[in-house]
């Protein structure tokens, strides 16, 4: 009977037991993704916090700034809307800004960057003594501003190294105070702009280079093409994209902050032969203490500098 009744038991409990579970509702792939980007926007959040406080602040405190009379920080404020933009656009002495800032770019940057790009073709060929040329063009980008303008100081005085040299070959007649004389005052800061970022760029397009498979330059060699066509129709478009970025790099370093090498060596003279916008910005705030002034020239090289990088990146575009 015991027997009997266990075994019935046991009967009615086994459909219980075996009976299946209900599955879970599916995680729509909606869910899916929300949960996968949760985290990498968290290990972000202290960076786009950082960049909002210390990138986007000083471009809107900027823009408020040039719509005000200001000073300096310290002192008190009005509220002159767009009259430091009025005053920027009328002072000759920005339209001279202007104007050495365009032939400093027009000149540098077509000259820096294809040299450099060929002078790292060079390196990354390694020659003999490529160790020691890579250090020497680096140096450059070891000095500091103030070391570079000694350097050019010496060289570009009227008794200096330049004048020096052209008088030993006998051209005495082309020897100039190459500083203080406005036809040559400008092309001085230029030449020292591009000798400090030639050689420094050169080394970077160095290490891009070497990662072109060279299978691809023997290839070439035994279709016949010699160096200069490996370099610009092998190296070069698999490069062109690190070329852009170098390129607008150059140019915003040349647009924003040559005011430190036209401070070291000519101070933006003689009158304003050799002031640039960056220089110009620099003036009108911690010499002239006219702080709106300064940012309303701050917010016309913020947009030259996004203007200049749209042209630049469509110039320079990969095709693929």
């Amino acid at each position: 009977m015991a027997a009997a009744l266990t075994e019935s038991d046991t009967a009615a409990e086994a459909p219980a037991t075996s009976a299946p579970r209900s599955a879970p509702p599916p995680v729509r792939a909606a869910d899916r993704r929300r949960r996968r980007g949760r985290g990498p926007a968290l290990f972000a959040l202290p960076a786009l916090v950082w960049y909002g406080v210390f990138m986007l602040g000083p471009i809107v405190a900027m823009f408020v700034i040039s719509l005000n009379k200001w000073a300096s920080l310290i002192s008190p404020h009005e509220f002159t809307g767009t009259d430091n933009y009025r005053r920027m656009f009328d002072d000759p002495v920005f339209w001279d800004a202007l104007r050495n800032t365009g032939v400093q770019l027009v000149v540098a940057l077509p000259l820096m960057i294809p040299c450099a790009f060929m002078l790292g073709y060079y390196l990354q060929l390694k020659p003999p003594g490529h160790r020691t040329l890579r250090v020497l063009c680096f140096t450059p980008g070891l000095l500091s501003v103030s070391a570079k303008a000694m350097i050019f100081v010496g060289m570009f005085a009227p008794d200096g190294g330049v004048n020096g040299l052209l008088g030993s070959i006998g051209l005495d007649s082309a020897t100039t105070p190459w500083l203080a004389d406005p036809a040559t005052a400008l092309a001085t800061v230029i030449a020292v702009d591009v000798w400090g970022g030639i050689g420094y760029t050169a080394v970077l397009f160095a290490a891009r280079l070497a990662s072109v498979p060279q299978a691809m330059y023997e290839a070439a060699a035994l279709d016949g093409a010699g160096h200069w066509r490996r370099m610009w129709q092998v190296a070069y478009p698999i490069c062109k994209g690190f070329v852009g970025v170098a390129a607008m790099l150059q140019f915003l370093w040349t647009l924003f902050s040559s005011a430190a090498t036209v401070l070291m060596l000519t101070k933006g003279g003689p009158g304003s032969s050799s002031t640039t916008l960056s220089y110009l910005m620099y003036q009108r705030a911690f010499l002239q203490q006219d702080v709106g002034y300064s940012q309303a020239v701050g917010v016309f090289l913020f947009v030259a500098g996004l203007i200049g990088m749209v042209v630049i990146r469509r110039l320079i575009r990969q095709n693929h």
